[in-house]
């Protein structure tokens, strides 16, 4: 976190190896909370509403100093399509400072139409099954989180669907560097980042962005929490520069990983 930022939180990044701890979101309410052993890669940010989940994300970068729970459960709410009206009054004073106006007004039902249902951004039942109890809580009115937390982060066994993925696994994204994820549960990620030797020019309009908001922590293969990406762990004094986004000579963030590569040269073992 050391790294100069841009005012929209992308990191600018330099040859090297680094690594920084976030708070992590769970964006798929009725799967298990990631466990020893689990690997991650990432992924395109999806889910229900996925303009509004990304404000979230991206502003509460700003305002690390509110409370996480308050933030997951705005973020609850807005993945199971709850009333708006329904949350507490911290939850709706915590959605007052990362989302606009317009962006309320749609989660208390908009104009008609507007709203689209649930089910046709679910694929999963058991997914489906967590959000509909998801919004009868917040109908009721439930104040304890922990209850909230029970049907969105279940106690079901792991399900391994790709038995032979590497936990240490370097994913390579489109710009020439490398990606890789550690949770330790649904509420925090830790994050690594690897630019290889030669990835950066010495021309200073040649710089590299890692957006971590855009992109989501994704199981490489089990049945895990998908989770989103907030601020960091520990508050910094974030450098912000300017950057002139001239079309033609600068680099934009990852839109997609590639296919999963290990480089040659970088280690592959959790740096300390």
């Amino acid at each position: 976190m050391d790294l100069p930022q841009t005012e929209d939180g992308e990191i600018v990044l330099s040859e090297g190896l680094y690594e920084a701890d976030f708070k992590s979101y769970c964006l798929q309410p009725g799967t298990p909370s990631p466990s020893y052993g689990d690997a991650y890669r990432q992924g395109p940010l999806t889910s229900y509403r996925k303009e509004i989940v990304e404000t979230i994300l991206r502003n509460s970068l700003k305002k690390p100093e509110l409370e996480q729970r308050n933030i997951q459960l705005l973020l609850w709410s807005v993945v199971s399509g709850s009333d708006f009206r329904r949350l507490s009054w911290d939850v709706q004073t915590t959605a007052q400072q990362l989302l606009s106006r317009k962006q309320i007004f749609e989660l208390k039902g908009g104009m008609m139409g507007v709203v689209k249902t649930v089910s046709d951004a679910l694929p999963a039942t058991g997914v489906t099954s967590a959000n509909l109890k998801l919004k009868q809580l917040f109908e009721l009115g439930t104040s304890s989180y922990e209850l909230f937390e029970r049907i969105a982060v279940t106690d079901q066994s792991l399900k391994i669907r790709r038995a032979a993925v590497n936990k240490d696994q370097w994913y390579k994204q489109p710009d020439g560097y490398y990606l890789r994820y550690f949770p330790s549960s649904y509420q925090q990620v830790k994050v690594q980042v690897y630019v290889p030797k030669g990835a950066l020019t010495s021309d200073p309009e040649d710089y590299l962005l890692f957006d971590p908001v855009t992109m989501m922590a994704i199981p490489a293969g089990s049945n895990s929490q998908r989770l989103g990406i907030g601020a960091p762990v520990i508050e910094v004094v974030r450098k912000i520069i300017q950057i002139q986004q001239t079309p033609g000579n600068t680099k934009k963030p990852p839109i997609q990983p590639s296919n999963p590569k290990t480089p040659s040269n970088p280690k592959t073992s959790p740096m300390k």
